[in-house]
C-alpha cells in the first residue's frame, strides 16, 4: 500500500494558527527520532544502537513485538524511515518531507510505503481504509507534539 498526505503547519491567513519556523519543525521531527515516546502510543521502551548526524539504528519495544527501524535524516528537508520486515509485520518506509511552496507557507508531507496489500478482493483490502486513517491521526497528533514542544521552548 502507498499512502501520502499534507498536513499544514502555517497558515498565514488564520491568526489563532501560531506559525513555526522551519528550525522548530526539524528539531520537532528530531525528537521524533530520538525520543519515540512521545510520538508512539504503545511504545513501550526504545534502543538506539547508533547515532549519527544523518542517521540512526533503532529497535522499537512494543511489548510483543520489537521493530527494527533505519532512520536517515536530510538537514532541516525530509527524515526517512526504513522499517526492517519482522515475523508479525513486513516492514515499510515512512518519509515525512519539510515543503515550503512561499516562504512561511510550510507542511509536511508524509508519505508510506508498506506490504499492506491494498488490492480488490484481498484479505487486507478491507482494512486499507483504516490503516490510512490511523496513519492521519498519527501524523496529526505527531504535529500537536510539535506544536507543544516549541511552545514548551523545547524546539528551537
Amino acid at each position: 500500500m502507498n499512502f501520502e498526505h499534507l498536513i499544514a503547519i502555517n497558515d498565514p491567513g488564520n491568526p489563532l494558527v501560531v506559525p513555526l519556523t522551519r528550525r522548530q519543525l526539524w528539531v520537532g521531527l528530531l525528537q521524533r527520532v530520538d525520543n519515540p515516546l512521545l510520538f508512539l502510543p504503545g511504545l513501550q521502551g526504545f534502543t538506539i544502537h547508533q547515532r549519527q548526524f544523518d542517521s540512526a539504528l533503532r529497535e522499537l519495544d512494543f511489548g510483543t513485538t520489537r521493530i527494527r527501524d533505519r532512520v536517515t535524516l536530510s538537514e532541516e528537508a525530509a527524515v526517512h524511515f526504513d522499517i526492517e520486515p519482522g515475523d508479525l509485520h513486513a516492514g515499510g518506509s515512512l518519509t515525512i518531507r519539510i515543503e515550503e511552496p512561499e516562504p512561511g507557507h510550510l507542511f509536511l508531507r508524509f508519505t508510506y510505503v508498506t506490504g499492506f496489500a491494498a488490492q480488490a478482493g484481498s484479505e487486507d483490502a478491507a482494512y486499507v481504509e483504516y490503516v490510512k486513517s490511523a496513519y492521519h491521526q498519527s501524523d496529526l497528533d505527531c504535529v500537536r507534539i510539535i506544536r507543544t514542544l516549541a511552545a514548551e521552548g523545547t524546539c528551537q
